[in-house]
């Protein structure tokens, strides 16, 4: 009796535990069902939207302004038609032209025979040998220069170097003003004061009459040529790291205590790593828009003292000392053809390092979200 007692007491049991087993493989069967959907409505949804990663959305958001767009084609035409348009002239910055025009002289003669005057004209045709500022021609697009030389390649071999200098100066401050903005940021106390007190006195000196006193030392010491150039880019170096030394002690000075540097210094992460790997590369944003907008400042430090003939020594071409003719007045009357394109190509080199500088730090800005 009692285990029959005890089949009966079982029997519900058994009963009770299939329906939940049914019950449950519905349930397992419903949510099968909408994990499915689920996944196909998100393989849909990443089909239908598009994950920018962060060098992606920089770039979306500096090709969507115009002007950075604009800026950024007129530099690369300016540098192409610079670099690669020598290439197909036979021509230097120094090539002078001995196809002078033939120039007539006139002599009059007058005498008297039997009391009637007579009047001979003499005319000698001789040849003037240098090609002396020429209008443009077939020849030379854009005319000659004061000294029978292409204004055409003289303004192209000039922006190589205008540009060329403008790139090494920026590139060379930009890598002293990291690393002494860097060490000042990261240890602070004596070492920031330091290197913080040189660069208040760089601040302080007066740079352009500087730049005028040195470029008269080298003139003096008859310093020409491209050691003129090279000397002419210390100088600019030299006076140009205060500022992006100062801007990158600022950005580690708030970096270097934020989270992952703390994590950084509990698993013994060297210094050298955490300024160069882990702090300088946060502050790159800022340094690119900086060095994009100092190169239109570089490039017209140069064309001026280029222009006051304290830069680049002639013959050597810059977009600066070919502006030179502009000394006489004749030339700024008559001839624009030589004192135009140069001044044309400054305008247009720094106005597009403007506005491509404006793009990037709109770009890099993470508060534009649209």
């Amino acid at each position: 009796m009692e285990n029959e007692d005890k089949k009966l007491t079982q029997a519900p049991e058994t009963e009770l535990s299939e329906a939940e087993a049914a019950e449950m493989r519905v349930v397992t069967e419903t949510e099968a069902t909408e994990a499915a959907e689920v996944k196909a409505e998100t393989e849909n949804l990443s089909e239908r939207v598009k994950v920018l990663s962060p060098a992606q959305l920089v770039l979306k958001r500096f090709f969507r302004s115009k002007l950075s767009v604009i800026g950024l084609v007129t530099l690369l035409v300016l540098y192409l038609v610079c670099f690669i348009g020598p290439l197909f002239s036979d021509m230097s910055y120094d090539t002078v032209d001995l196809n002078g025009p033939v120039e007539a002289q006139q002599t009059v003669i007058t005498y008297e025979v039997d009391g009637v005057e007579y009047t001979m004209y003499d005319v000698t045709y001789t040849e003037s040998g240098i090609n002396k500022s020429a209008y443009p021609s077939a020849q030379h697009w854009l005319g000659t220069d004061e000294n029978g030389r292409d204004v055409l390649i003289r303004v192209l071999y000039g922006g190589q170097i205008s540009l060329t200098i403008g790139l090494v100066v920026v590139f060379l401050s930009t890598f002293i003003g990291v690393i002494l903005g860097g060490i000042a940021g990261y240890f602070g106390k004596w070492v920031d004061q330091i290197i913080m007190r040189i660069v208040d006195i760089f601040y302080c000196i007066p740079q352009m009459p500087v730049l005028l006193i040195c470029s008269a030392i080298l003139g003096a010491y008859e310093v020409n040529g491209f050691a003129r150039i090279y000397w002419l880019c210390l100088v600019l170096v030299f006076f140009g790291w205060a500022g992006t030394a100062r801007m990158v002690r600022g950005q580690i000075l708030t970096l270097r205590e934020q989270e992952f540097m703390l994590a950084e210094r509990s698993m013994g992460v060297p210094v050298w790593r955490k300024i160069f790997l882990h702090l300088i590369p946060n502050v790159l944003p800022l340094l690119i828009v900086e060095m994009t907008l100092g190169l239109g400042g570089i490039i017209l430090t140069e064309s001026t003292l280029s222009y006051l003939g304290l830069g680049v020594p002639i013959p050597f071409a810059t977009w600066g000392n070919i502006i030179q003719a502009l000394r006489d007045f004749t030339m700024l009357q008559y001839h624009f053809h030589i004192w135009g394109p140069p001044g044309i190509c400054i305008m247009l080199a720094v106005l597009s390092f403007n506005f491509v500088g404006d793009g990037l730090r709109d770009a890099f800005d993470p508060k534009m979200k649209k």
